[in-house]
């Protein structure tokens, strides 16, 4: 497995990588049925990948796993979205956000999410950032979470519905580092 940068090349790989780890994702959730959600999700991380092609990693900034020539994971970084910033009344919005930390169906719990994740912290490390948030509405990745940083700094009770939460993280880089 190699973690890089993504190129342009990659896009419409991309692309299809979000729409099967989203649908997988939605369906395992539960909520395979609210298709307008899932689509509004598949078009937000295109435009994500987007924005960092477009900015060489300045306004958004990926980084892929690839086994060979297939996209098995991916995982971002860029500010805090409209979401937390709502859900927070704008104490993180200085912070920047990890999200989009997905892994392949067929490549799940083989620490390749661990793996991405560990070169992201290096990445911010080296880029000088200390802190950064991660949220979360999947009850799924919400217990990796939660196993990995604790209980969340904001829980949102039943935001998404009747025992639906949404979770918020702040993190510091040095103390996952260390």
């Amino acid at each position: 497995m190699v973690i890089r940068r993504p190129r342009e090349e990659d896009v419409i790989e991309l692309n299809k990588f979000f729409r099967i780890v989203i649908t997988d994702t939605f369906i395992k959730e539960g909520i395979g049925n609210m298709l307008d959600d899932m689509e509004q999700e598949i078009k937000a991380k295109e435009n994500y990948l987007r924005k960092d092609i477009a900015s060489g990693g300045k306004d958004r900034y990926f980084l892929i796993a690839s086994d060979g020539k297939k996209i098995i994971g991916s995982i971002e970084y860029g500010p805090a979205s409209e979401l937390i910033n709502h859900c927070t009344d704008n104490a993180l919005k200085d912070l920047l956000e990890v999200g989009t930390v997905f892994v392949h169906p067929d490549y799940q719990r083989q620490g390749i999410g661990n793996q991405m994740l560990a070169e992201m912290y290096l990445t911010l490390k080296n880029q000088g950032i200390e802190q950064f948030c991660l949220d979360s509405g999947y009850s799924s990745a919400q217990k990796i979470w939660q196993k990995k940083f604790g209980e969340p700094d904001y829980l949102l009770k039943d935001y998404w519905g009747d025992g639906a939460h949404h979770m918020i993280w702040k993190i510091k880089v040095n103390e996952i580092l260390s």
